[in-house]
């Protein structure tokens, strides 16, 4: 699947500036292209969807990290295959303005479940929603920055 077929927003991730209560971030990704292949990589043994559990979200920087305009790739895989359910371009320091808001989620909000959600849309469908804790950001050279993802305390990589 084409990357341009996708495309990125962000949401609850402006009080990360202001004075406003802690709301939980959420990144909605669209897609308008063909709707078969994706609805298959978001499913899977049988046909129900993937559960939060069974994917994982990263980025990977293609530019070093301390560039004005550092891009990267977002990625959604399956945990179970380790094949990609979507991958799409993104700006870096948008990327990592979310990652900040939802770490910051996390430790003003200690109780939640997760830090933040991923919705899948096809052709304006909601198709999966994802409550998710972990965000790894890997450099350009595919190395973990360890400091720049999300990770829960207690996770071992």
């Amino acid at each position: 699947m084409r990357r341009d077929y996708f495309e990125l927003k962000t949401e609850n991730v402006d009080w990360l500036d202001g004075d406003d209560d802690p709301r939980q971030p959420r990144v909605t990704i669209e897609f308008e292209g063909p709707a078969t292949r994706l609805r298959s990589r978001l499913t899977g043994n049988g046909e129900e969807p993937l559960e939060d559990s069974e994917t994982d979200a990263a980025f990977r920087l293609q530019d070093p990290l301390d560039d004005s305009d550092a891009e990267g790739v977002v990625s959604l895989t399956n945990r179970v295959t380790g094949d990609f359910v979507l991958e799409l371009n993104e700006r870096a320091e948008d990327v990592m303005r979310f990652i900040r808001a939802a770490r910051r989620y996390g430790e003003q909000v200690p109780d939640a479940d997760a830090r933040y959600q991923i919705r899948v849309l096809i052709d304006g469908e909601e198709v999966v929603t994802y409550d998710k804790r972990t965000f790894l950001v890997y450099n350009e050279e595919g190395n973990l920055l360890r400091k720049h993802s999300l990770i829960p305390s207690g996770v071992e990589l």
